[in-house]
């Protein structure tokens, strides 16, 4: 199994146990009953400027242990006073180390958009995510199927959350563009090995139409990697270990939004 497969089969484990505690229909109906999160996500990636997501990680499969002591409530501030447009909240606990207790209290200490970043398995993770406060999902084309993807897409919609549709490959890119997807990410980094192409998302680029975000995923070091994001055209770029490793955030983040 790749590492990726593990990760979709520890969220479907999780997933059942969640379902054990509070029925999917109970949850839906909460939900559903909360206000509608207005496409927040999207909205914030639709200026005249290339948009900025900044990731909150503790650790990762590839890296291990990244922030040890991880105060995630002042990383997730100092994102937003440097200028970040959305954040990015990593909630796998087993390879990740991350929680849902992160994803909700960033959400209620800042202003700006939050994306939950997980391996969405299941629709009872989407009703998860808005309860927690997202305005929006990651959906990996490489661990749902397109009939699936289109459906947890019209879910999505049905709670004004947005979705970021993960692609790694063109044809990966072509089910998401069926499914109707209006976020399509490129991955630069193949969960399956976890290795890094950073010309990925130069590669798959022509294949998103103007119409449709375009995000760049992973790979980005420095001020020349955004770049050659901003020559291809990306609307947004998520940014995670370059902007996890620095000691002082707000500076990296100053640095790599100047990048030309």
């Amino acid at each position: 199994m790749t590492i990726l497969d593990q990760l979709a089969d520890h969220a479907r484990m999780r997933t059942a146990a969640a379902r054990e505690m509070v029925p999917e229909e109970a949850l839906r109906e909460r939900a559903l009953s909360l206000p509608a999160a207005g496409f927040a996500f999207e909205n914030a990636l639709r200026g005249e400027e290339m948009a900025f997501i900044c990731e909150c990680k503790k650790a990762s499969p590839s890296k291990g242990l990244i922030s040890p002591d991880f105060p995630y409530l002042q990383i997730a501030r100092d994102y937003e006073e440097a200028g970040a447009d959305c954040i990015s909240v990593l909630t796998e606990p087993k390879w990740f180390l991350g929680s849902d207790l992160y994803l909700k209290e960033i959400a209620d200490a800042v202003s700006i958009p939050c994306l939950r970043k997980d391996f969405t398995v299941d629709p009872y993770m989407i009703y998860e995510a808005r309860i927690l406060g997202a305005s929006a999902v990651l959906l990996i084309c490489s661990i749902l199927n397109e009939k699936d993807l289109a459906c947890y897409l019209e879910i999505c919609d049905t709670l004004g959350l947005s979705a970021l549709v993960e692609a790694h490959d063109e044809e990966e890119v072509r089910t998401a563009l069926r499914a109707g997807a209006r976020i399509i990410g490129v991955n630069n980094r193949n969960l399956k090995d976890f290795s890094v192409n950073a010309d990925n998302s130069r590669r798959l680029r022509d294949l998103v139409p103007g119409h449709i975000l375009f995000v760049s995923e992973s790979g980005v070091s420095g001020p020349e990697d955004i770049a050659v994001l901003r020559r291809i055209g990306a609307d947004a770029v998520l940014i995670g270990e370059a902007l996890m490793r620095a000691e002082d955030k707000k500076k990296q983040l100053a640095l790599l939004k100047g990048g030309r």
